[in-house]
């Protein structure tokens, strides 16, 4: 056999080169250790216990001598040593080292992953100092707007909005859309996906090249103080009597409407704007839309606050004023005067030389409209009015409201392109396919051009007053554009009341360390449309006062409902229902849960009642007042045991002369009007008997404690605490406030 021709130097020296043998016939295995148990030397078998650890039998391919003695069938066995045998070998100096151990050597030694040793004589080179890349904030950073337009290129918003083009075909692609290249064109709803998805708020612009532009009606506001005639002016333009339906006799929403004049023909599009101090925003939105302000002043009246305020309004839009002096049938009217007020407000009348159209009109005998027509229309050909007509819309919303039948509606006014019944719209964070478009007087239409006021109805959610309606192509990117604009929205709302509370938080903090204890009214409000849910909650919020704080816990539009007491009830919270109804379940609900329920038409009655209620629910500050005041007229000393001065007692004799003298008041020495001594009252006798109180006109007998040095003529002073609430305080204008 070959294995006999090795002998035992060979299967040693084949163990310490780590071979591996193949497995033989059982025959040949017994042969094999016949041969180990004939030899002559014992060595053999400890050689073979010795290095036989970590080693195995398997085939070997270079044996060419003893392949034919082998069999073909091949497996491997492996021989495992105790851990005492580990030991032994690895304390062992003369052991042959393993194939991993020579590696470890090799890499220590030479290789190109050598270990360098470190050169202790050469000091380190300082690098350059490499700013980390500044992160975008959610909050601290100014926000930005960026203009965006259809068929803009990748490469332009990135410059615009400062990030990399790859972060934006990221972005792209998370949201399903694909740009090869970062010079193809996107559209504008792409570019406002990515604007959002990076936090930067846009402005959509739009352009007319290739379009139809064509003369448009004129979109005229009016606006001015309560009670000044606004309403019944445009009653008198279209020969109807909306003023004589409203609650209280002013305008508590903002109207559309659009009016023919008969004399030239054409159509005007008339906004009436509410003139109360709380609807202050509806007034800004109002010159927001509009191409002309009519500024409706009561001849025997004149300028008020809310006439300023719509003067202002009209500046900051940059919108041409047209002055209506309303009332000049009244006895006590005066134009000149106003006119005057005018002047002095910067108002240029074309009586002194300037541009502002001034007539003098009356609502209730239709004088004058004709020349006011005249001023409209005179203002509207030097403005050159002119729309897109073809192409997708662009519109604003005036109103949105609630409807139980038909859903969120929603009043827009049309300012370029044609909207179509079936367009798929985003409005604010809302979106929806119309699926009907209404004229003001109720009419159904397919189409809605441009200045022409309409209500449409296919929303999926109620939106903001003031919000943009923006046409899409398609569902997919409605609902892809609406719920970028909620995330965008939330964010932002978080970030809002997050400020809110932190700045309330340090409010508290600094009041209740000057003594201030601040309650908090929650207050949720429910309102026919949702301007007037805005206007509302801003009206309450100026309410605040150092005592009580004002939480619009939440703001909505329709009738009170059963939801709305459980909220109420769950966080203590009173309702306030402005022009709706609630029915007697509701009150019944209402009255058993103990929740205060609030309904109103009018907005001052309704700010007044809240006033109230604020009131009563403030803590109040205590504070010290004079409740009576005694003069000295004698003084009697007692002495005391050692019978000297400096142990008796003095007596005053006091004669009360305003008010009352209390025994549990705080006593106030004065001396020629100087505070000389403030101390609580030992006794006080009427008549030799203890009382705790004098009233005027009578004598008493008072000691103050640690007070004997009484002078004839001191006056004495009784202070009590009283609780001190805060005054609700209106002014003509309307606004209210709490004064504490």
């Amino acid at each position: 056999m070959a294995l006999r021709h090795l002998g035992k130097k060979g299967i040693q020296a084949s163990f310490k080169r780590g071979l591996v043998l193949p497995r033989v016939a059982s025959s040949t295995e017994r042969q094999i250790s016949s041969a180990v148990l004939r030899s002559a030397s014992e060595s053999v078998s400890f050689s073979f216990a010795r290095y036989i650890n970590g080693f195995c039998f398997s085939s070997l391919s270079n044996w060419s001598s003893s392949r034919e003695s082998f069999s073909t069938e091949t497996s491997v066995r492996y021989f495992h040593a105790s851990r005492e045998t580990l030991a032994r070998r690895k304390e062992d100096p003369d052991r042959p080292l393993s194939h991993r151990e020579r590696k470890k050597q090799t890499v220590k030694t030479k290789g190109k992953f050598s270990k360098r040793e470190k050169k202790l004589d050469t000091p380190p080179v300082e690098a350059p100092y490499v700013p980390p890349r500044l992160k975008r904030l959610a909050k601290g950073l100014p926000e930005k707007t960026v203009d965006i337009f259809e068929g803009m290129t990748l490469l332009e918003l990135s410059k615009r909005t400062g990030e990399p083009v790859a972060v934006l075909q990221s972005i792209l692609v998370n949201v399903g859309e694909s740009v090869s290249s970062e010079f193809d064109t996107i559209s504008v709803d792409e570019a406002e996906l990515l604007a959002m998805e990076i936090g930067i708020n846009v402005r959509r612009q739009h352009t007319t090249e290739g379009s139809e532009i064509l003369p448009r009606p004129p979109v005229v506001t009016v606006m001015g103080h309560v009670d000044h005639g606004k309403t019944s002016l445009l009653d008198a333009l279209r020969n109807t009597s909306v003023a004589a339906r409203e609650a209280g006799g002013i305008t508590q929403h903002v109207g559309a409407f659009v009016v023919g004049m008969p004399d030239s023909g054409t159509s005007i599009t008339f906004l009436d704007t509410p003139g109360h101090a709380a609807f202050s925003e509806m007034r800004a939105r109002g010159a927001a839309v509009t191409d002309i302000v009519v500024l409706v002043v009561a001849a025997d009246d004149g300028v008020m606050p809310q006439t300023l305020e719509a003067i202002a309004h009209a500046r900051s839009a940059n919108v041409p004023i047209v002055v209506a002096i309303n009332k000049c049938d009244k006895p006590g009217a005066n134009p000149e005067r106003v006119k005057q007020q005018l002047a002095a407000e910067g108002i240029e009348l074309e009586d002194i030389g300037g541009n502002v159209q001034v007539v003098e009109v009356s609502a209730m005998k239709s004088t004058g409209l004709d020349k006011l027509e005249e001023a409209l229309l005179l203002q509207a050909v030097d403005m050159d009015l002119k729309a897109r007509v073809d192409g997708p819309a662009q519109a604003y919303v005036v109103e949105a409201r609630l409807d139980k039948g038909r859903g969120p509606l929603a009043t827009i006014i049309v300012k370029a392109g044609t909207l179509l019944s079936g367009n798929h719209v985003v409005i604010g964070s809302q979106w929806g396919r119309l699926r009907g478009i209404r004229d003001m007087i109720g009419k159904l239409t397919d189409r809605a051009t441009p200045a022409l006021p309409v209500e449409i109805e296919g929303l999926k959610g109620l939106p903001m007053a003031g919000d943009d309606v923006i046409v899409v192509e398609s569902e997919e990117r409605a609902k892809m554009l609406s719920e970028g604009r909620k995330r965008k929205y939330e964010k932002d709302r978080l970030l809002k009341a997050e400020e809110a509370r932190l700045a309330e938080a340090e409010t508290a903090e600094t009041e209740s360390g000057e003594g201030f204890v601040r309650v908090e009214l929650p207050i949720i409000v429910k309102s026919d449309v949702q301007g007037t849910a805005q206007a509302v909650s801003d009206a309450l919020r100026t309410l605040n006062s150092p005592q009580v704080f004002v939480n619009i816990v939440y703001s909505g539009v329709g009738a009170i409902s059963q939801s709305d007491l459980d909220k109420a009830q769950a966080c203590g919270a009173c309702i306030v229902g402005f022009n709706v109804k609630g029915g007697n379940s509701v009150n019944l609900s209402a009255a058993q849960a103990s929740v205060k329920v609030f309904h109103h038409r009018v907005i001052y009655h309704l700010l007044e009642d809240i006033g109230n209620l604020i009131v009563e629910k403030a803590p109040g500050v205590s504070e010290l007042e004079v409740a009576g005041e005694a003069e000295v007229l004698s003084i009697f000393k007692i002495l005391g045991k050692k019978r000297s001065e400096e142990d008796g007692v003095s007596i005053a004799g006091c004669k009360v002369m305003d008010g009352r003298v209390c025994r549990s008041g705080l006593m106030r020495l004065l001396r020629s009007g100087e505070v000389v001594f403030e101390g609580s009252c030992a006794s006080l006798k009427r008549e030799k008997q203890d009382v705790e109180q004098v009233g005027k006109g009578n004598d008493c007998g008072l000691v103050m404690g640690d007070w004997n040095d009484f002078e004839v003529g001191d006056v004495i002073q009784c202070m009590e605490p009283v609780i001190r609430k805060p005054k609700f305080v209106s002014s003509e204008s309307g606004a209210v406030r709490i004064e504490c």
